[in-house]
């Protein structure tokens, strides 16, 4: 295997990352949806939680697109 293939190979694999992210996202807010549901007096104390899982699920995914871009552009 030549080293661009190798190279776009890696973008590609650091390229599902944000799509997985997006399903972490979904996770966070189905979970925090589905609590908030069975008691909702306590959804108030948990939305600072909500969006510390948010952004770092959106921060991983951010990652793995910089590494992506960086191994198809920079390397």
């Amino acid at each position: 295997m030549d080293a661009e293939a190798a190279k776009l190979l890696g973008a590609g694999l650091a390229a599902l990352g944000a799509g997985l992210a997006s399903i972490g996202v979904g996770n966070v807010f189905a979970k925090f949806l589905e609590g908030a549901l069975r008691n909702p007096g306590a959804a108030d104390g948990q939305q600072g939680r909500l969006f510390i899982g948010f952004a770092g699920a959106e921060l991983l995914g951010l990652l793995s697109f910089v590494v992506a871009m960086i191994l198809i552009f920079v390397a």
